[in-house]
């Protein structure tokens, strides 16, 4: 696919999961959140986990606070990225730390300690829209596609969206584009590393 036509593709799955996704009424929001929360705090994945590198929510988005809260619960050291010349920074952050805000909405830390890519275990990924397989269509920035090859092999992946936002068959992926490892729903965690079967 010509890089003009993945752009459009792209630009159309967009508008129209963010549609959807705004949408959803406000209390089913709320509680599919919760129920994302619920899921992914009990995957396997955590066991042994140090660090864990979440994402600021905001608007329509999965809310990450009840993550934050139950990641800390747990002993997990947990960071938010920082965007520095264009590219994520990994910066320790605990509820309450100073933020600052981003040009597109969502908040980063104002400060906080610089971790290391190559020491985060857990990745919460955002996505507009994944498929089964871990291919995701984000905002267009590619951030987390150019952050993931920074961190280390075993790092996991693990995107965290509605439902409603894991379209049916394949989304349109260029060579740059990486995908995720699992997918977590209010409805069912999807392990992608197969084909998302």
């Amino acid at each position: 696919m010509r890089s003009q036509d993945l752009k459009r593709a792209k630009r159309d799955v967009r508008k129209a999961v963010l549609a959807r996704r705004d949408a959803m009424p406000q209390a089913e929001r709320d509680s599919a959140s919760d129920a994302i929360a619920r899921r992914f705090l009990a995957l396997r994945e955590l066991d042994g986990a140090r660090i864990a590198m979440l994402f600021w929510s905001f608007g329509s988005e999965v809310s990450t606070v009840p993550l934050l809260e139950g990641l800390r619960a747990m002993g997990i050291r947990t960071a938010l990225p920082r965007i520095v010349d264009g590219a994520l920074e990994v910066r320790a952050y605990e509820t309450g730390d100073p933020v600052t805000a981003t040009p597109f909405g969502a908040m980063e830390p104002a400060g906080g300690e610089i971790l290391r890519p190559e020491d985060v275990d857990v990745i919460v990924t955002p996505a507009v829209a994944f498929d089964r397989r871990g291919a995701r269509v984000g905002y267009g920035g590619g951030y987390y596609d150019a952050f993931f090859p920074r961190t280390r092999g075993g790092a996991r992946r693990i995107g965290v969206a509605f439902a409603l936002q894991v379209v049916q068959g394949e989304l349109p992926a260029g060579h740059a584009d990486v995908r995720v490892d699992a997918i977590v729903t209010e409805r069912e965690t999807i392990e992608c590393r197969d084909g998302g079967a």
